[in-house]
């Protein structure tokens, strides 16, 4: 308290001039600052108040003996007390350093004015110490805010991501995205994996810090052990997501289908949540790996989808072209692959065998050469012949016996 007593004469001087001083800092802000000329008039009556409460907040400080050179006090963070959220939403914190460096710049220059006799050196020293101690007091007003808006985001994110997996309606997904500041950036896709445990506030942020170095739009959210990450923006979400895989835990991480917006986003993450819970069966499937590339496993497990969508993209599209596509897989599987093999069954010649081979690949995506493909293909064949294929999906115009014409020409 020595210190304080000492100055007790300009403590009073500098009471006085408070108002002054808070008005003074705020003309020269307004000179030399232009984004702080920019701010609405609101805004800037709230520095105004907080100017006001930092010369009040020298004076207390100097009163508790926060002046002298081996006091511990720190200045009390009510000096931001007076709009703290709003002042933190619209100024940041290297703005807010610039305003204390004017006002304290303002204080030293009325030092003369403001110490009595022979205390001018003594209270910029003071000076000099309190500047300190306020630039830490508006570092732990931001940091407050900051964790505090974290926390609301996180629970805005993880009521999004249960939306998007129970299917809520395009409404409920759009206002709750744009309270995130979603843009819906297409294409837009869903990524699954294991969370890495954790806070999920610090598994979230790994998530964003990735995403922007690769200039990503992202809503995460922890679902239970699981880590969901809504991506837009990214022409290959597939290889987007490997950009994140730091912020998975260990397993594998699943993306599913690229949707147009948000509101069909809900079909991205039933497919990856699906491909997900399959992706055990697949030891050795690339990480991250495409949903649509795990269709195979999807069906085992029981996804109506990729039952779906192999008996009709698939064993439908195979009936639809007709030929001998069917009877040339059947038969290309039973002699494990061999096409020579194949073309002795089916009594035709190899290049028979190579070029229907090449027609399933064209139909179906899948090319019986390679095994991946092959697997996959068996799979919907089973599919296909133990789930009744709507005859709707079938055109009769197209099951004829043109192929033939085809393979006589590749047989020559």
């Amino acid at each position: 308290m020595g210190q304080a007593t000492e100055l007790s004469a300009t403590l009073r001087r500098i009471e006085r001039a408070a108002g002054g001083l808070a008005t003074a800092s705020v003309a020269r802000m307004d000179e030399t600052l232009p984004w702080f000329r920019a701010l609405p008039a609101e805004q800037r009556s709230w520095v105004m108040l907080v100017a006001q409460s930092g010369v009040r907040s020298l004076v207390e400080w100097l009163r508790d003996g926060g002046g002298t050179a081996d006091s511990s006090q720190e200045v009390s963070d009510e000096v931001f007390a007076t709009a703290p959220q709003a002042l933190a939403r619209s100024i940041s914190l290297q703005e807010t350093v610039a305003l204390i460096k004017v006002t304290i710049d303002v204080v030293e220059e009325q030092a003369g004015e403001l110490a009595a006799p022979g205390e001018e050196q003594q209270l910029r020293e003071v000076m000099l110490r309190f500047s300190r101690e306020i630039a830490f007091a508006a570092a732990r007003a931001y940091a407050r805010a900051a964790e505090s808006r974290g926390s609301w985001d996180a629970r805005l994110q993880a009521l999004l991501v249960d939306a998007l997996l129970r299917g809520d309606s395009p409404d409920v997904l759009a206002s709750r995205a744009a309270a995130l500041g979603w843009t819906d950036a297409p294409p837009v896709a869903v990524a699954v994996g294991r969370s890495p445990g954790g806070a999920v506030a610090a598994v979230l942020h790994t998530v964003y810090r990735q995403a922007r170095r690769i200039g990503a739009e992202v809503i995460g959210g922890v679902h239970g052990d699981r880590l969901v990450v809504v991506l837009g923006g990214a022409a290959d979400p597939v290889s987007a997501t490997g950009n994140l895989l730091e912020a998975f835990g260990e397993g594998p991480v699943v993306v599913g289908p690229a949707v147009p917006s948000l509101d069909e986003a809900t079909e991205s993450a039933r497919a990856a949540l699906a491909g997900f819970r399959a992706a055990p069966a697949w030891p050795g499937a690339p990480r991250p790996v495409s949903a649509e590339d795990l269709l195979p496993e999807r069906a085992l497990a029981g996804d109506t989808e990729a039952r779906r969508r192999l008996r009709h993209d698939v064993y439908a599209g195979l009936v639809r072209s007709g030929g001998e596509l069917l009877p040339t897989l059947d038969a290309f599987f039973a002699a494990g692959g061999t096409l020579e093999s194949a073309a002795r069954a089916l009594f035709v010649h190899p290049n028979t065998v190579r070029y229907r081979l090449r027609r399933v690949s064209d139909v179906t995506g899948f090319s019986p050469l390679t095994p991946r493909d092959a697997f996959a293909l068996q799979i919907a064949l089973t599919i296909g012949r133990l789930d009744p294929t709507p005859n709707h999906l079938i055109s009769p115009s197209s099951v004829k016996n043109t192929q033939k014409v085809d393979d006589r020409r590749q047989s020559l």
